[in-house]
């Protein structure tokens, strides 16, 4: 008479082959939905009990013996055996001896088809939750970074080349603004992934009388997943949760490639502070922005992870097949990559020190050549004229071998009768970033606008 805990064992007449056993089994890596595991089986009792399946005393005894699990879970006391194959086999296996016979009753009506995509469900959704805090305080650390530098000019780049004046606090407020939409993404991610597919069934519904809507309340859910088949089929949640990683992978790289070129001796626009840097086994003077350099390679993973379970999903027949066991990995890496990846980060900017001398001293007459073209502007002239003329200037200055603001009055007067003596007032780079003041501008008062509004998101 076997005595194997694996759920299935009646249909078998013969045990697994070793390697077969480690090539199914995953408990290995679905440990860590215990939590999720235990309270979506405490609510499952619960609603057997509401349709009179279970007894208050089963009820009860089943609940006292899953919270033993799980307090064996999180002193880590509990003891794996052989024949756990996955994270459900374990539990229902010490329930059964923490509380007898009657752990046998929680599986009336539920498949692990139902039960692992509750567990994947409520796993995620706090899971975003930690997520959602790491991005409010990488936010917060530039919000602080902005709010120091709403006056420190800098030059801004397109194609990496020098184009106009901007400040750091305008940086810093660039990317706040990308974590705000991956907020928002979250947000949205979360509200999908809030449907309760428990009691689906394997994939036909469940036979008794159990209440979904009541059972999603129970377990914090906002809504239950219509059909049955795609109750236990449905991956959106995991997918949609790694592209919200991916996406904040790829604004945290973006990030870091800014910062590590601005920490350059050629830059020296900003240092990091020594805790987050490393140095050299060979070269004793080098100071390497390794924080923010394997931030920028983990973004890779998160892309992979990404890939990896839109190629998992591609093609599977309707409802649950065991592939599926394959999304938790990606899944989970995402998940600790993200967190780990967004608090150096954020510990990193907290802790930059800011160089506004080297940032002002990359600034360039030549930057402010649009600014000649607007004061032509404003005199009444089609910006597309006042453009060429600019362009004339720029390169008049390249031939006499000066730059822009050196150009003397009768070489202003012979490019266009519209420039006045009060030309030389156009190369001031506070003016110019003064000037800037439309909405989302790079002027003090747009920044200090565009703080307060940033400071909102964060307390919603």
């Amino acid at each position: 008479m076997t005595t194997s805990t694996r759920l299935w064992v009646g249909r078998a007449s013969g045990e697994l082959d070793a390697l077969m056993k480690r090539f199914n089994d995953s408990i290995s890596f679905d440990t860590r939905l215990w939590d999720a595991d235990i309270k979506g089986s405490q609510a499952y009792a619960r609603a057997l009990g509401r349709a009179g399946l279970l007894s208050k005393a089963e009820v009860a005894a089943l609940s006292k013996g899953l919270t033993a699990v799980a307090a064996e879970f999180a002193d880590g006391s509990f003891a794996l055996q052989p024949d756990d194959e996955d994270i459900h086999t374990a539990v229902e296996r010490r329930l059964k001896e923490i509380a007898g016979p009657v752990a046998g009753k929680l599986h009336t009506g539920r498949s692990r088809n139902d039960q692992i995509a509750t567990d994947n469900r409520l796993f995620c959704m706090e899971a975003i939750d930690r997520i959602a805090a790491s991005t409010r305080n990488l936010m917060a650390a530039l919000l602080g970074q902005a709010e120091q530098h709403i006056k420190t000019v800098m030059p801004g780049y397109t194609h990496l080349q020098r184009a106009q004046p901007v400040t750091f606090g305008q940086w810093c407020l660039a990317y706040v603004w990308q974590f705000a939409r991956d907020l928002d993404r979250l947000a949205d991610t979360r509200r999908r992934t809030a449907s309760l597919p428990l009691g689906s069934g394997a994939l036909a519904g469940n036979p008794y009388a159990i209440d979904r809507v009541a059972l999603a309340k129970d377990l914090g859910f906002e809504t239950i997943t219509e059909n049955s088949l795609d109750g236990v089929s449905d991956r959106d949640h995991a997918v949609e949760l790694a592209f919200c990683g991916a996406m904040i992978g790829i604004h945290l790289s973006r990030l870091a490639e800014d910062l590590i070129l601005y920490s350059t001796t050629e830059f020296g626009f900003v240092s990091f502070a020594d805790a987050y840097s490393t140095g050299s086994s060979l070269m004793p003077q080098k100071k390497n922005a390794d924080a923010m350099e394997l931030t920028r390679g983990k973004s890779a993973r998160l892309t992979g992870n990404l890939v990896t379970l839109l190629t998992l999903l591609k093609g599977l027949p309707m409802s649950y097949d065991k592939d599926m066991q394959e999304d938790k990995l990606p899944l989970f890496d995402t998940l600790d990559t993200l967190e780990l990846t967004m608090a150096v980060a954020a510990g990193a900017i907290e802790t930059l020190t800011v160089n506004a001398d080297r940032m002002r001293a990359a600034l360039d007459p030549a930057m402010l050549s649009t600014d000649v073209a607007e004061y032509l502007v404003r005199r009444g002239m089609p910006f597309r004229e006042a453009h060429h003329i600019a362009g004339r200037a720029v390169r008049l200055a390249d031939e006499r071998k000066v730059s822009l603001r050196e150009l003397a009055m009768d070489d202003w007067r012979g490019l266009s009768e519209q420039f006045g003596d009060d030309i030389g007032a156009v190369f001031d780079y506070n003016r110019s970033v003064a000037s800037r003041d439309a909405a989302g501008g790079t002027s003090p008062r747009a920044i200090r606008e565009q703080i307060r509004k940033a400071r909102r998101v964060l307390k919603n």
